[in-house]
């Protein structure tokens, strides 16, 4: 078995054994539905609404003080529930992708997708190294570079909230072997992607 064969067996491996933090946004264990369910734990809507463009705010607005209205009353779990299904269907309509509800923990992902959000925690892109071909490497380190940079921003800081998943977005979408020239539906294109396989 060749050094390279060795290499690419490796990081195969490793990205195997990464437990995403975050995985895809129609998911119960992605970043967006992560996002609402801090955002009613911490009474703080912009934790969700960075995932939504400013046309789609009012909507999830309405769904989130709804949830806050309802807690501690025997309706709260589902109007939590109904305001994580309109985060997620309002995000995915402004990425031009469709919503079939709300996947559950241990949907399976392309392994670009669990590397990409690995390597997003991470701070290094090498859990993506051996998954992408090697003429989509340098464009994909620009997009990880742009993406990281923006990830550190303040919660109530829409505009930079929103740049960021912007960013997110691009690099997803890149890793998982789409660009804007063929995909105008965001990342979203992976799920569909992994549910007729993110």
């Amino acid at each position: 078995m060749s050094i390279l064969t060795l290499r690419t067996a490796a990081r195969a491996l490793t990205v195997a054994l990464i437990q995403p933090a975050s995985a895809h946004c129609d998911t119960e264990d992605g970043p967006a539905v992560q996002d609402g369910r801090r955002a009613l734990e911490t009474g703080n809507p912009n934790y969700a609404l960075k995932w939504v463009h400013s046309a789609g705010e009012e909507e999830v607005r309405a769904a989130f003080d709804a949830a806050q209205a309802a807690r501690g009353g025997q309706d709260a779990a589902q109007a939590a529930r109904a305001f994580l299904a309109t985060l997620v269907r309002v995000h995915r309509a402004g990425e031009g992708a469709g919503f079939d509800g709300i996947q559950p923990t241990g949907t399976e992902l392309p392994p670009e997708v669990v590397a990409a959000d690995a390597a997003l925690d991470a701070g290094t892109i090498e859990p993506l190294r051996g998954l992408i071909p090697d003429d989509r490497w340098g464009e994909l380190e620009k997009r990880f570079t742009l993406a990281l940079a923006k990830k550190r921003f303040e919660v109530d800081d829409l505009d930079a909230a929103r740049d960021y998943v912007a960013a997110y977005v691009q690099f997803f979408k890149y890793a998982e072997g789409e660009d804007e020239h063929r995909h105008q539906g965001g990342h979203h294109g992976s799920h569909e992607h992994a549910v007729h396989q993110h």
